[in-house]
């Protein structure tokens, strides 16, 4: 009776009951793209063909053979990148229609893309954090391309778009996929990839070993702890701190903005008093100068009406009748005065 036994190569073969020795195994799965003409192009033809499918079916299409992996991953961390890009100029063309005030860019027909855009910003911030440490260790490449899709259906949305929805019904989609896929990564995937980083064999070994007995003992276990990477409990502390320090910057930029802004008006409210103050200044000496003449043809009057021989009674009366207009005259330019001066 045969059993099949798995060599170490990875070859599967029979082993017969009677002899020892394993039969004829199966070629190795590395080898597949002699018999495929898909596979025996160059990668650069595959990488031409594959530009055709969707980031969520190439992600698929890792499964199919170490060259197809290999090339997959490839295009995967590429796509990442250049999606970040596609970000970037979306992000500066549009700030760049953004009036400079605050309270200007809340009414203007752009404030949603923008809003939109900055979210899409903190969801890269986070993915890169989370897949991006190990794919520049080449342990592993930008796993979820569907995340890349939906990314690139939110930046063509907004720049085809001149009235999107709000931030939160656009990127309801990516914020599910993204969020699922960054959990799983941590919680099933982190932890092998963490075996595999440049020193872990060694500190492990170090750490697992019996300790030898020595004043360095425990600052050699202590030193080497301190080297372990951080938690995703640790990252998400980091991550709300900055989302605080970040919010707190904002509502900083506001308050200085209407400083500013109270500023310019309490300039200008002083320029229109000092304007108003030279107005009745010049008013002022107006009715200043009318009441010295006035005064002066009254005292004229008067020695006038002195100075003459006693004429007839409407004569009289005829001058006591402009003495008085001219009193009345200057006790209203007094009054006057007196208002402008209070």
């Amino acid at each position: 009776m045969a059993a099949v036994v798995e060599r170490v190569d990875g070859c599967v073969g029979s082993l017969d009951s009677d002899s020892g020795s394993p039969r004829q195994c199966s070629p190795p799965p590395e080898q597949p793209h002699q018999n495929n003409p898909l596979l025996a192009l160059p990668i650069v033809a595959i990488e031409n063909i594959l530009h055709f499918l969707s980031y969520d079916e190439i992600s698929l299409l890792r499964a199919v053979c170490k060259r197809m992996d290999t090339i997959c991953q490839r295009i995967l961390n590429q796509g990442f990148l250049k999606v970040e890009r596609y970000h970037s100029l979306c992000q500066r063309q549009v700030k760049a229609q953004l009036p400079r005030r605050e309270s200007e860019r809340r009414n203007h027909s752009l404030a949603r893309h923008a809003d939109i855009l900055a979210a899409v910003e903190t969801r890269l911030s986070l993915l890169n954090m989370t897949f991006m440490k190990y794919v520049d260790s080449s342990l592993c490449c930008f796993i979820p391309g569907k995340v890349i899709d939906e990314i690139y259906r939110v930046l063509r949305y907004v720049n085809s778009t001149r009235a999107p929805q709000r931030a939160h019904e656009v990127l309801q989609e990516l914020r599910d996929i993204s969020s699922m896929a960054m959990e799983y990564f941590d919680e099933k995937i982190v932890p092998i990839l963490k075996k595999k980083l440049p020193g872990a064999d060694l500190s492990g070994r170090l750490i697992g070993s019996t300790p030898v007995a020595g004043p360095s003992t425990s600052l050699t276990t202590m030193s080497l702890l301190a080297k372990n990477t951080p938690s995703r409990s640790e990252m998400t502390k980091v991550q709300q701190q900055v989302k605080v320090n970040g919010t707190s910057m904002t509502v900083l930029r506001r308050e200085m903005t209407e400083i500013r802004v109270k500023q310019l008006e309490q300039q200008k409210q002083l320029q229109d008093q000092e304007q108003k103050l030279q107005e009745q200044t010049q008013v002022i000496g107006e009715q200043s100068a009318r009441l010295a003449e006035l005064e002066h043809k009254l005292r004229e009057l008067m020695d006038s009406s002195a100075a003459a021989p006693p004429g007839p009674l409407h004569q009289r009366r005829r001058v006591l009748c402009c003495g008085r207009h001219v009193c009345r005259g200057v006790g209203k330019q007094q009054w006057v005065l007196s208002l402008h001066r209070a």
